[in-house]
C-alpha cells in the first residue's frame, strides 16, 4: 500500500522516477506555476498585516494624537482589509489549481492504467489479485497525484513562508529573531517523533482498512455469501469483521489524541515564543532600541515560523511515501505486454474460416514474463507455471465450415489449444494461421472480431440483458436481438420475463440459470456473427433439458461456420464432421465417431455405453 514502511525506509528519490513522475505532470505545468505564484503571492500578503499594524501603532496613532489627519490609519485599515481579501482570492485560485492538476493527473492516470491493463495477456490475469489491481487504480493513483499537488503544494508553501517570514522579522529585529528560534527544539523533536507515530498509525489503519473491505468484497459478491451460508460460518465471519471493524476504531481514536497533542503543542510553542518576543521585546521599548509597533508585528509574524519548520522536518518521508505511489503505479505501466500487434499487422478482412495448426508447441509463459509479482496473492509468490510444454507437435488443419471436436483427457491440452487460435496466448513453436495468415501477423482486433467463443461458464455482466447482449454490437435493433434470441433458443424466456431486455441478470449472471446463460452467450455470439467457432465445454453441467435446449441453440449457432467443439459428453460430438483425440499434447487419432470406435483405439476404450455417455 502507499506509504509502506519498508517500502520508504532507507530509499532515495529516483531521479529517474521523479522525471517520468514529471512527464504525467508536464501538461499542466503551466497551472503548477500559477499555483506556485499564488502560493508565494499569499506568503507576501500575509506579511502586509504586522507590518500596517507596526505602522498604526508607530505613526499613525502618534500623528493622530499630535492633532494631526486620521486618514492613514482609515487607509492602513483599509489595506488590511484589502489583503486579506486579496488572499482570500488566492486561496481560491490555489485551490482551482490544485484541483485542476490533481484531478486531472488522476484522470490521465487511471486512463493510462486501464488502457494498459486491456492490453496485458490472459495470463496477467489468471496470477493477479483483482483488488490489488483495482487498489492500483484507485488508492495509489490518488497518493500518486498526492505527489505533486499535497506534498509539492506544503513544500513550497512551507519554504516561502519560512524564508519571507525569517526575513521580515530579521529586517525589523534580528536579536529577536534568533530568540524566537532558540525554543524551536523544544518542538521540532518531539513533533517529528509524533509524525513518525501518526505514519505508523496511518500505514497500520489502512492495512485493516484494506483487510476490512477485502473482506466485504469477497463476502458481499453471490459466490462468497453462497458459501459462507452453505458452511454455516456467518457468525464466523460477524466475529472476524468485529475484530477489525474496533481495530479501526481504535487506531482511529489513537490517531485523533495524536494530533490533538501535535497541534495543541504547537500552539504551546508559539506561545511560548510570542512570551519570549514580548517579554525581551518589551525591555528593548523600554530601551528605544525598537518601537512599539516593531514588537507588535515580530509577535504575530514569530507564530508563522514554527507551523512551516516542523512541516519541513517530515517533507522528506511525505514525498518518499507520495512516490512509492508512483513507483506502484509505474510497476503496472511497465508490466511486460508479450501479445502484440507486429509492426506492419493486416487485418483480417472476410475471413472463409480455414484454421490451421502447423507443428505447434506451446508452453505456459513464466510468471516474470506476464505480471507483476506485487500483484500476486502472497501464497502464489515463488509458484510457477509448469516448465514443460503441454503442446508438442501439434499439426491440424479444419476446413471453412467443418465442425471438428476435440477431445481427451483432463490436462491434454484441450482449451491450451483452443487459446491459441484467437491469439490469448502465443506458441511457442510452429504457427496457427487463418486463412493462410500467421495469427502473429493479423491485428488481433480484427482476428478476433472472426473468432467467437462459449466457455462452460460464459460471463455476464451486472447489467440488462440488452446490454450483456449489445456488447457484441453495440448498435443492435430490438429486430436484431429478437433474432439473435430466437436463434438461441432463448427468446420465449426473455418474452415472459416483466422488463424483457430490461432485466437485470444479477452478477456473473446469477440470476439466470445455467441453460439460460449459455443461452444468452450463444445470443450474444450470433449477434457478432463470427466465421470461427469455439465451443468450450458448453454444455457440460448442465442437466438434460437444459443441454437439450442448448444444443438445439448450438445447432443453429453452428449453421456456416467454422467450428471447434471441446467437450467430454458424447451426445455433443458425436454428430462432428471430425472427432481429434489428444492425449498429453500430441493428436492421438482423429476421424468420425464410427470410424474412431472401429479403430478400437483409445477413443473407443474411453466410450461407454448410452446416448449420454462421458469420455473419461
Amino acid at each position: 500500500m502507499p506509504g509502506d514502511a519498508a517500502a520508504v525506509k532507507g530509499k532515495r528519490l529516483q531521479r529517474a522516477a521523479l522525471r517520468r513522475a514529471w512527464t504525467f505532470a508536464r501538461p499542466y505545468r503551466t497551472i503548477i506555476v500559477w499555483f506556485l505564484a499564488a502560493i508565494l503571492a499569499a506568503a507576501l500578503l500575509a506579511l502586509v498585516p504586522p507590518f500596517a499594524f507596526r505602522a498604526i501603532i508607530d505613526d499613525a496613532i502618534p500623528d493622530a494624537q499630535a492633532g494631526g489627519s486620521r486618514t492613514a490609519i482609515v487607509v492602513l485599515a483599509v489595506v488590511v482589509v484589502v489583503a486579506a481579501l486579496a488572499d482570500a482570492g488566492l486561496a481560491i485560485v490555489q485551490r482551482w489549481c490544485s484541483a485542476r492538476i490533481g484531478e486531472g493527473l488522476i484522470y490521465d492516470l487511471r486512463l493510462a492504467l486501464f488502457s494498459k491493463v486491456q492490453r496485458l495477456p490472459v495470463a496477467f490475469f489468471t496470477r493477479t489479485q483483482t483488488g490489488a489491481l483495482i487498489s492500483r487504480l484507485n488508492n495509489d493513483v490518488v497518493g500518486a497525484q498526492n505527489a505533486v499537488t499535497s506534498t509539492l503544494g506544503s513544500v513550497v508553501s512551507n519554504v516561502v513562508v519560512l524564508i519571507t517570514t525569517l526575513a521580515a522579522m530579521i529586517a525589523l529585529e534580528w536579536r529577536l529573531t534568533l530568540l524566537a528560534l532558540i525554543v524551536l527544539p523544544l518542538f521540532i523533536v518531539p513533533a517529528k517523533r509524533v509524525g513518525k507515530r501518526l505514519q505508523t498509525i496511518a500505514r497500520e489503519q489502512m492495512g485493516v482498512n484494506a483487510e476490512m473491505n477485502s473482506q466485504m468484497t469477497e463476502r458481499f459478491n453471490v459466490s462468497g455469501a453462497q458459501l459462507v451460508k452453505l458452511f454455516g460460518r456467518s457468525n464466523d465471519e460477524v466475529s472476524l469483521f468485529d475484530k477489525r471493524a474496533k481495530r479501526v476504531r481504535d487506531i482511529g481514536i489513537t490517531s485523533a489524541m495524536y494530533g490533538r497533542v501535535f497541534f495543541v503543542a504547537l500552539g504551546l510553542v508559539g506561545a511560548i515564543g510570542a512570551a519570549a518576543v514580548y517579554g525581551i521585546g518589551a525591555f528593548f521599548v523600554v530601551d528605544g532600541t525598537i518601537t512599539s509597533g516593531t514588537l507588535v508585528a515580530l509577535a504575530a509574524l514569530v507564530t508563522r515560523v514554527y507551523q512551516p519548520l516542523t512541516g519541513l522536518t517530515n517533507a522528506r518521508v511525505d514525498l518518499m511515501t507520495a512516490m512509492v505511489s508512483f513507483e506502484r503505479v509505474f510497476e503496472v505501466l511497465d508490466a511486460p505486454e508479450p501479445i502484440t500487434d507486429r509492426p506492419g499487422a493486416v487485418d483480417l478482412v472476410a475471413p472463409t474460416g480455414l484454421v490451421e495448426l502447423d507443428h505447434v508447441r506451446f508452453r505456459y509463459p513464466a510468471a516474470a514474463d506476464v505480471t507483476v509479482a506485487s500483484l500476486e496473492s502472497p501464497s502464489a509468490l515463488g509458484g510457477a507455471d509448469p516448465d514443460r510444454d503441454v503442446l508438442l507437435d501439434v499439426s491440424l488443419t479444419i476446413r471453412p465450415g467443418e465442425t471438428v471436436a476435440l477431445v481427451g483427457s483432463s490436462g491434454s491440452g484441450k482449451t491450451s489449444l483452443a487459446s491459441l487460435i484467437p491469439r490469448l496466448y502465443d506458441v511457442s513453436g510452429g504457427a496457427v494461421r487463418i486463412d493462410g495468415h500467421d495469427v502473429r501477423d493479423l491485428t488481433q482486433e480484427s482476428l478476433r472480431a472472426g473468432i467467437g467463443v462459449v466457455s462452460q461458464d460464459p460471463h455476464l455482466f451486472h447489467d440488462t440483458i440488452g446490454a450483456n447482449l449489445r456488447y457484441a454490437k453495440p448498435d443492435a435493433t430490438v429486430a436484431e436481438l429478437d433474432e439473435a434470441c430466437r436463434g438461441a433458443r432463448i427468446a420465449d424466456m426473455i418474452a415472459e420475463l416483466p422488463d424483457g431486455y430490461d432485466t437485470v441478470v444479477g452478477e456473473r449472471g446469477y440470476r439466470m440459470s445455467g441453460g439460460e446463460k449459455q443461452r444468452l452467450a450463444i445470443a450474444r455470439l450470433l449477434l457478432k456473427n463470427p466465421t470461427i467457432m469455439i465451443l468450450d465445454e458448453a454444455t457440460s453441467h448442465l442437466d438434460n433439458e437444459n443441454e437439450a435446449h442448448v444444443q438445439a441453440a448450438l445447432e443453429h449457432a453452428l449453421q456456416g461456420r467454422t467450428a471447434l467443439v471441446i467437450a467430454h459428453r458424447l451426445s455433443t460430438i458425436r454428430d462432428a464432421d471430425r472427432i481429434v483425440v489428444l492425449d498429453n499434447g500430441l493428436i492421438a487419432e482423429q476421424g468420425t465417431h464410427e470410424e474412431l470406435l472401429a479403430l478400437g483405439g483409445l477413443y473407443a476404450g474411453q466410450v461407454f455405453a448410452g446416448d449420454n455417455a462421458l469420455l473419461a
